[in-house]
This record gives C-alpha cells, sequence and structure tokens, in this order.
C-alpha cells in the first residue's frame, strides 16, 4: 500500500506513472470536472476506456431540469445543490481564468465519445467512490476519492484539511474492489446510462 498525501506525493502525478497505453480506468465518484480530464489529457488519450460512476444520482432522466441545461458556462457535472460547493467552487477559477474554456470542453467531449461511459447511481442508496487503474497484469486501487477533479488530484488547493487516498496494488484489495464495480456497473437496477446527457452539457 502506498499512502498519497498530496502534499509530498500528488494523485495525479500517480496517476500519471500509473496509466499506460491500453489502460481501463474505471472510477466511482460524486462528480467530474474538466479540468482533471485537462490535467491528465495525455495520460487519457492512451487508455483504453473509461467507465465512470457517479454514485449519488446525477443526470439521470428525473434529475435533468431546464436550470441545469442553462448552466452553460459551469463545466463541473453537478447533481444537486449539495454539489453545487464543487462545481462552483473558487478552487477552480484560476484554471477557468486560465485555460480556454471552449477548447478544453471541446477536446474532453471528443475523448468521451471515443473512450469514455458514464452511468448514475438512480438509487437513495450510498455508494463506495474509488478508482482503478488496470495495465495490463499491474492493478491499482485509489481510496477514498471524493471527486475526478484537479483539487482531488492535488493540482488544486481545496477547503479539506486533508486529502490523503491510499492506492493499493495487492491482488486480494484490487480484485475485490474490481469484481465490485462489475458487479454495480451491469446492474440496470441501481444505474442509469448519462453519457449522452452529459456531452450534451458539456458541449453547451
Amino acid at each position: 500500500m502506498e499512502i498519497i498525501d498530496n502534499i509530498n506525493l500528488l494523485l495525479g502525478d500517480d496517476l500519471k506513472a500509473s496509466i499506460k497505453r491500453g489502460s481501463k480506468l474505471k472510477i466511482a465518484a460524486s462528480c467530474f470536472s474538466i479540468y482533471a480530464y485537462e490535467a491528465l489529457k495525455s495520460e487519457l488519450s492512451k487508455v483504453d476506456s473509461l467507465e465512470f460512476i457517479f454514485t449519488a444520482p446525477t443526470f439521470v432522466a428525473k434529475e435533468v431540469t431546464d436550470k441545469l441545461r442553462k448552466e452553460r458556462r459551469e463545466f463541473f457535472i453537478p447533481k444537486s445543490k449539495r454539489e453545487h460547493s464543487l462545481y462552483g467552487s473558487e478552487f477552480e477559477i484560476q484554471l477557468r481564468n486560465k485555460l480556454t474554456q471552449r477548447a478544453v470542453a471541446r477536446e474532453c467531449v471528443s475523448w468521451i465519445k471515443q473512450k469514455a461511459s458514464f452511468k448514475s447511481n438512480k438509487s437513495k442508496a450510498p455508494m463506495q467512490q474509488f478508482m482503478s487503474v488496470q495495465a495490463n497484469e499491474l492493478k491499482h486501487v485509489y481510496m477514498p476519492l471524493n471527486g475526478f477533479t484537479a483539487v482531488d488530484l492535488g493540482y488544486q488547493p481545496g477547503d479539506a484539511v486533508s486529502n490523503i487516498v491510499n492506492r493499493f496494488d495487492e491482488t486480494a484489495h484490487t480484485d475485490t474492489y474490481l469484481q465490485l464495480f462489475e458487479q454495480i456497473w451491469n446492474d440496470q437496477e441501481k444505474l442509469e446510462d448519462v453519457t449522452t446527457a452529459i456531452c450534451e452539457h458539456i458541449e453547451s
């Protein structure tokens, strides 16, 4: 097990070292940001696939409202007010000012259409949040994980007292989490595909 404190060792840098060409990435997290994509763009272009589960109802049909569709300048993927502080926080304003939002959004959508699938937990049942990277025979699992954002990767400061993530490499641990992910990913009663809704929102 490796302890990533996001001070001396950043989660984003560890992912850059772990992701190889043909890797399969699986993430269960509360939110997704195009700025996390931007930070790992080179590495993510190498992956074979990304499967992403929003761990709470996000972009499921009954949750998508006209108000959400009109949030044209917010590129975090929010679900509700409890995520509002994340996607509207001051922590990524610096990135918004530095980067060309439209170009980043366009690149992200193009990548999603080629490589990624997004599903949302449509139940009220809570789900653990974690991420796994499979590269040939090598498997890494990272947890706990809040979201897939520049803050969570350690590239931007947040307001959390600590942001420690553990990386597990032992087969007994990694296989347990991968089996859990697959079991949930294939459960149509718990999850709903929201890939199209996400692409439409980012493109707007």
